[in-house]
């Protein structure tokens, strides 16, 4: 199975697809939009996206890429991130003047930098992967990368500290995405799960009615009303329409149940545009 990313090899989510799909043969992408395009034009089966983090939030790109495309969430999976710091054999703390990482990376990793490499530079990169790919083909050992473990064995680098984000608790959450074929469709028009296992999940996206008071309170009821436990509600600008926003809801079940499609029909009916993004196995933090 071809599976794509975005990244160089040795990127955190190279570590999601191979843990979601451990035979796959990973196809790294420059950006989240190409991502997207490859997967929905069906150059590749799959696709893995980080969608947010534990410690800054929602990765909102990939949000607004749901939807303006046509595919559907499959799985998803908890990548606990480890931080280590990287340069080329021979290097050491005392020679380290520049760090490069992506800045959400460096952001992590502040409280450590500021200790032990204050007369370091933070240098801004797309990727941690990309970054550690940089340093070892420069081949000095004044730069440094903050990347993954992986990064380090896929560019001969050698590790200067283990561990170094600022805390620990530090979870991304990734989705494995498909182009939905016309075969997966239920009879009622929802996508049916690609599998089910004991505890699923449904992630939906819709928009409420403009002028009518409570919109939105009475969209999550119809969930209230039959039980359904909801995860998260995240909310983004609708294009097109200043002040208006669409609304992406993750709850408990799957288009198979009944309560589900109760809910789903009910919602149909007070809202717009409104989409079934997938019905997929819970993942659950390690």
């Amino acid at each position: 199975m071809n599976v794509a990313f975005q990244g160089e090899i040795g990127a955190y989510s190279e570590e999601a697809v191979l843990a979601l799909y451990p035979d796959a043969n990973v196809v790294p992408q420059v950006s989240f939009d190409s991502v997207f395009e490859c997967t929905e034009a069906g150059e590749v089966e799959r696709a893995v996206i980080p969608i947010e983090n534990s410690l800054f939030g929602s990765v909102h790109v990939n949000y607004d890429l749901l939807s303006r495309h046509e595919l559907h969430i499959v799985g998803e999976w908890y990548l606990r991130i480890q931080h280590h710091l990287l340069s080329i054999p021979g290097s050491s703390m005392e020679k380290i003047r520049r760090v490069y990482s992506h800045p959400q990376a460096i952001g992590q990793c502040q409280d450590f930098l500021k200790r032990y490499l204050p007369h370091a530079e933070a240098i801004s990169s797309y990727d941690t992967a990309g970054a550690a790919k940089m340093v070892a083909e420069r081949q000095d050992q004044s730069l440094a990368a903050i990347a993954s473990h992986r990064a380090s064995l896929e560019y001969g680098l050698s590790i200067l500290q283990s561990g170094i984000e600022s805390n620990h608790q530090n979870f991304t959450r990734f989705l494995a995405l498909k182009k939905l074929d016309p075969s997966g469709i239920l009879p009622d028009g929802l996508p049916a799960p690609e599998r089910e296992e004991a505890e699923m999940k449904t992630s939906i996206m819709y928009a409420v009615k403009d002028n009518v008071p409570g919109a939105l309170f009475k969209s999550l009821a119809v969930f209230a009303l039959r039980d359904l436990d909801l995860f998260k509600i995240e909310s983004r600008p609708l294009i097109g329409r200043p002040g208006s926003y669409i609304f992406y809801l993750d709850f408990k079940g799957t288009t198979h149940d009944e309560p589900v499609k109760k809910a789903i029909a009910h919602l149909d009916e007070i809202t717009v545009d409104l989409s079934v993004l997938g019905s997929y196995p819970q993942a659950v933090i390690a």
